[in-house]
């Protein structure tokens, strides 16, 4: 194809020349090759007039290929729009077009705000009036302003008659065929609205708007007699795929002194603007391109099927409406002798060949061909034809997990695909970030199934978070400021670095506010703003920082001032409370600021100081951050100030105001990357690609629906005018133009199934409508005879359902569908079918340990699967496990009664001598000071529930005390371990807490010693048996060391409801079972073993209750505490991330190595289970 000058030589003609094709491919070589062939003078720039970023760079890396210019350089890419006000300048002259127009929408937005309350005063504005009732803080107003301004800004740029007319005192509407119309009952306001915003602007100002500069442009170009220097030679319009009648008017009347080369993307090489409703409006009297053979002259919309291709009528409304207007502009005559061609159009499918579906549906858009009038017209697909698939979801996240499936398996089937040839588009890129980070960035770059990949359309990480920050500090007012509001501030760097924190420092400040018992709110004050009663001072920022001050100044002393001290505090950490101490300060005095309404400019000066009192930047990236704030802040006071606006502002109108700027001059266009692009559906993004990938097509979603208000005039019935703007319209095309932009893949995803019940969910009607196009037009090949339903057929080759979750066993059965599969080789290893998971292999031995200490041992036989994590692997999973608790306490939650029962317990076995009840009361009432009991009547409940408990222990131990009267000094503990290959020599340890018998006593009876542990809570059910054996280990243990030990001991575990007892063991038997102990202890360093002390115990006791019993009843036991019972308990595994990571569910834990729970559960805890008595 010759896309050379005819005539070869340079030259650079004035005039407007248009060149259509369906392949952007090939419109982007004519314009390369016309700028080499026909290049300005070195220092003039080429302008390019395009509608995305996007598209900007695609034409940058064609220009800078050695097939191309060669370099990239001296070229700027404009929005039409922002190119049109320049020529307005420069045409017109900058004296009499100001930079900015007091017209354009966001000075007319704080205009509007002005002027409403004004306006209210009059009775034509009545429906205003009744919008704006109840609005106490301006947000009303706000939001009315910024439609209005929004409205008027269209009505500019589409209806600028209707504001000629109005301007004139004529309130009346044009329709597109020159009718007039009066306007509509009730929108009279809108006319004089317009003429009062008119009034208000000053003198100087008023000829400014778009409408007006527009009809004044268009004259004085027209009168000039040479081009302004100013005005570029050569404009070239690239791929735009709909633009407003004044633009093309301004384009139409550039081209008299330039050079404007308009490059259109053309879906159909017929004439097809009279095939979708309103085509009358369009009143074409010179079309370039032909109507398509046979076609009627007049069609009928009942007849239209049978002529017409359905999907290019259902979604080609807005392309239509372009094309159609560009005929209006269009002499081909004046520019065809300077190229070879201007109707590009290439075949999908070259003559002779069959096609893939995808290069088979996109034929017959561009030949405009209709259905097949029979079955036996249908063309066959092939059965591996998946040029067009539609992938089934139950989430967005397992749509992304799909992809990224999907995408591998393309990598291998297309050897020359590359990253940067795959391009993802959602209605809404923000709402699948998230996951497309978390499936795409979890992989490194060496692991074979990495895709490096680009979000366009989102900020990135670290200006995000700023951002998430300064939103968040702004809306102090609104925050109930709690310790998470905190702790999310401080995980941004650059407020950390104002305060001199490092992430380090975190931890420990979170533990320091958790202990202090700050929950929320800065103080009493500041409750108050939520409707609380003054006085509720406890768990405030004020109340912990109080708490953590004296503590730091007096240590454990004694409550001053009714401040009861956090003693946790001290040496040179203590700099982290100052720190914290400053930041709330802050945090108080802007709270207190923003309170307030202000002018703009003292809402300017606020929010910098804002900025400046708790951002530091770190990096680039925040710098450019803050510097976008200052110029927002800066655009924001100079549009009001043009305004004329000096009311008193709301923060919420402030707020949304900056934030929406904010947000916009912040987004990423990182496209066209080199990697995988992830964007939202927007105009021009239809840049060709081999691989389009459309997520998130689900009904509702996508067309995206913006229903006009009832303010629109231009949505009233009868006033439609070619090139509207519609976005549902918008998106039909964006759409198509998808469609016609994939060369090998159009792939389609959607949530197909409900997550809840796995009903069908309906996908876009977009997708419908492609899937009932496709179902009608093809069959699946290989069908003997013509068949209705084999369209049906098709669509099930096309569709794949995906099971709900990553890990689902569908994936690995060897009877699945070719289409179900996964590079998760993770779920694999796990689920392969056939295959045994492989066994645990054992570590070597630990480290010698020369002592052992009874500590120890009770933490292995409470936890056996924890401690080989904890002690082998020096892996704590509670590091990771971090809550944060953001609510005062109302009631004690389910630890609260053991730990604040122990602190009561030891109270009053300090002083159980002398008045143990005083000394309860006592540490009740610190509790209270420290914020660890509810406020007011809830703590009084909660004071109860503990003081009862206590009393019951401590009248246990004046029982036990009578029965054994001495107290003695610990005994030192000091055993022998003889065991082969187990890792220690001795256990050695004090054993504490011993009592003696009378002595006088002592030679008539063998219980000589006596030592007992408190339980603060129950440990009995309702029928008094002992359920909650798992808190005699620690006991047991000390008692199996002490009779090994020689000693005749009989310890106790001592709860509210009742006494457990351990009676003396002889030395060999105790010391055999601690010598079991000892050596799965030491197994149990090198692998986890498969038992846990809860379920072994459950199951124990339910086979120590009747040995007849049915196995499968003890069996069933152990599951429920293993795993819960499916109502109202968790079970262990619940609670416990170290066995989540082994054991996941029951039946691992049971099967493990060969069923050894068994073994395990008889060897470690039957003889606890067989020697305890249950006192009465």
């Amino acid at each position: 194809m010759n896309i050379e000058a005819a005539n070869g030589k340079p030259k650079l003609a004035t005039g407007l020349s248009i060149i259509h094709s369906n392949h952007l491919e090939d419109l982007r070589q004519v314009v390369v090759r016309w700028i080499c062939s026909h290049p300005l003078k070195p220092l003039e720039n080429e302008i390019f007039l395009v509608q995305s970023n996007g598209m900007a760079q695609w034409l940058k890396l064609a220009m800078a290929a050695d097939e191309g210019c060669g370099i990239s350089a001296a070229i700027d890419f404009q929005l039409p729009a922002r190119f049109l006000w320049r020529a307005y300048r420069t045409v017109l002259g900058e004296a009499q077009t100001p930079y900015e127009s007091a017209y354009d929408k966001e000075r007319l937005t704080w205009r509007m705000l002005k002027l409403l309350p004004r306006l209210l005063e009059d009775d034509c504005f009545a429906r205003l009036k009744q919008f704006l009732a109840d609005d106490d803080d301006l947000r009303k107003r706000y939001q009315l302003a910024c439609y209005l301004a929004g409205l008027f800004d269209q009505y500019q740029v589409y209806r600028a008659d209707w504001l000629q007319d109005w301007a004139a005192g004529q309130d009346q509407l044009r329709t597109a065929m020159g009718a007039i119309d009066p306007l509509p009952d009730g929108q009279a306001w809108q006319a004089e609205l317009w003429r009062r915003i008119q009034a208000d602007v000053p003198q100087v100002q008023r000829g400014t708007s778009r409408a007006e500069l527009h009809h004044r442009f268009l004259h004085t170009l027209a009168a000039l007699p040479k081009r302004p220097a100013a005005l570029p030679r050569r404009i070239v319009v690239f791929g735009i795929c709909s633009m407003p009648k004044q633009i093309l008017d301004a384009l139409q009347a550039l081209s008299r002194c330039c050079q404007v080369l308009m490059f259109v993307h053309n879906p159909c090489r017929h004439y097809w603007a009279d095939i979708i409703e309103d085509r009358e409006l369009l009143r074409i009297a010179h079309a370039r391109h032909r109507r398509k053979a046979k076609m009627p002259p007049d069609l009928d919309p009942e007849l239209l099927h049978l002529h017409v291709n359905p999907l290019l009528a259902a979604w080609g409304k807005q392309g239509r409406d372009f094309i159609g207007l560009l005929y209006g502009y269009d002499r081909p005559a004046a520019y065809r002798q300077n190229f070879a061609e201007i109707d590009l159009f290439q075949d999908f499918v070259p003559p002779g060949q069959a096609g893939r579906l995808l290069q088979q549906v996109q034929q017959a858009i561009l030949d405009l061909h209709p259905l097949p009038a029979t079955d036996r017209e249908k063309l066959p697909v092939a059965p591996d034809d998946r040029s067009i698939s539609f992938q089934l979801a139950h989430t967005r996240q397992r749509e992304v997990e799909i992809l990224k499936d999907q995408l591998i398996a393309m990598f291998e089937q297309l050897p020359d695909l590359k990253p940067r040839d795959i391009i993802v588009m959602t209605p809404d890129v923000r709402a699948y970030a998230p996951h497309i980070e978390a499936v795409f960035g979890n992989l490194k770059p060496e692991d074979e199934r990495y895709i490096p990949f680009s979000i366009a359309d989102y900020p990135e990480r670290a200006s995000a978070s700023v951002l998430a920050a300064l939103e968040k500090l702004l809306h102090l007012p609104d925050l109930r400021i709690t310790v998470g509001d905190i702790m999310d501030l401080l995980q941004v760097p650059a407020f950390r670095q104002r305060f001199g924190l490092a992430e380090a420092d975190l931890p420990k400040l979170h533990n320091w506010i958790e202990g202090a018992g700050i929950r929320w709110g800065l103080s009493s004050a500041h409750r108050q703003d939520f409707d609380l009663p003054s006085g509720l001072t406890q768990n405030t920022w004020l109340f912990g920082l109080r708490r953590m001050l004296l503590g730091y100044a007096v240590g454990t002393s004694a409550p001053w001032r009714q401040i009861a001290p956090y003693d946790e505090i001290s040496g040179l950490e203590a700099v982290l409370v100052g720190q914290l101490a400053a930041i709330m300060e802050q945090i108080d005095k802007f709270w207190r600021l923003l309170l307030h309404p202000a002018t703009a400019d003292e809402w300017c000066r606020r929010i910098l100081s804002l900025s400046k009192a708790f951002f530091d930047p770190t990096d680039s990236r925040d710098r450019l951050t803050q510097r976008r704030l200052e110029q927002v802040l800066d655009q924001w006071l100079n549009a009001c100030t043009d305004a004329g606006l000096e009311d008193q502002l709301t923060l919420p109108m402030v707020r949304d105001a900056i934030l929406t700027a904010l947000t916009d001059v912040s987004i990423s266009q990182r496209f066209l990357a080199g990697r995988v692009n992830f964007g939202t559906l927007m105009p021009m993004r239809a840049i060709p690609f081999k691989v389009v990938c459309l997520m998130g097509m689900n009904d509702g979603e996508y067309p995206r629906s913006r229903p006009a208000p009832d303010f629109d005039l231009m949505a009233v019935p009868g006033h439609y005018r070619p090139g509207d703007r519609s976005r549902r319209e918008d998106d039909r095309y964006l759409f198509l133009e998808a469609l016609l932009s994939a060369r090998e893949k159009f792939y389609i995803s959607y949530i197909g199934k409900s997550v809840r019940d796995n009903s069908p969910c309906v996908p876009s009607v977009l997708v419908s409508q492609l899937r009932d196009y496709v179902a009608a037009g093809w069959t699946a090949a290989g069908a003997d005879s013509p068949d209705p339903k084999d369209g049906d057929r098709l669509l099930v080759q096309l569709t794949c359902q995906h099971p709900l979750q990553p890990f689902s066993k569908t994936y690995f059965q060897p009877t699945r569908a070719s289409d179900i599969f996964t590079y998760a080789h993770e779920w694999r290893r796990i689920f392969d079918p056939g295959k045994e998971p492989a066994a645990i292999r054992p570590l070597d031995p630990p480290p010698f340990e020369s002592r052992l200490t009874l500590t120890q041992l009770i933490r292995f036989l409470k936890n056996p699967v924890q401690t080989f994590f904890n002690q082998r692997l020096n892996v704590y999973f509670e590091d990771i496990q971090v809550t944060t608790q953001d609510q005062e306490p109302f009631a004690l939650d389910r630890l609260a009664p053991f730990g604040l029962g122990v602190q009561l317990l030891e109270a009053g076995l300090a002083a159980v001598a002398s008045d143990s009840s005083a000394a309860v009361e006592q540490a009740v009432r610190h509790m209270r000071l420290t914020g660890e009991l509810p406020m007011h009547g809830f703590g009084e409940r909660a004071a109860a529930q503990l003081a009862g408990p206590v009393e019951q222990l401590l009248a246990y131990h004046l029982r036990l005390c009578a029965q054994f009267p001495e107290k003695v000094k610990p005994v030192e503990i000091d055993l022998a371990v003889e065991l082969n290959h187990c890792g220690c020599d001795a256990v050695q340890d004090w054993l504490v807490n011993l009592h003696r018998t009378d002595r006088a006593a002592a030679a008539s009876t063998s219980e000589s010693y006596g030592r007992w542990e408190f339980y603060p809570v129950t440990i009995l059910d309702k029928g008094r048996r002992f359920v909650r054996i798992n808190s005699l280990i620690s006991a047991w243990v000390c008692h199996l060391a002490g009779c090994a030990q020689g000693l005749d001991l009989t310890s106790f575990l001592v709860a509210p409801d009742g006494l457990i007892k351990l009676p003396p063991l002889g030395r060999d038997p105790a010391r055999k079972w601690i010598d079991t102990i000892i050596a799965h202890w030491w197994f149990g360093l090198r692998q986890p073993l498969p038992v846990t002390a809860k379920t072994a115990l459950a199951y124990l006791r339910v086979l120590h209750a009747d040995p007849g019993i049915d196995p499968e009843k003890a069996l069933n036991a152990a599951r429920n505490a293993y795993q819960g019972n499916g109502y109202n308990a968790f079970g262990e595994l619940g609670y416990s991330l170290y066995l989540q990571r082994i054991f996941p569910d029951f039946e691992t834990l049971w099967q493990a190595e060969d069923n050894r729970f068994t073994t395990l559960a008889q060897a470690l805890y039957a003889p606890m289970v067989q020697s305890y008595v249950q006192e009465q």
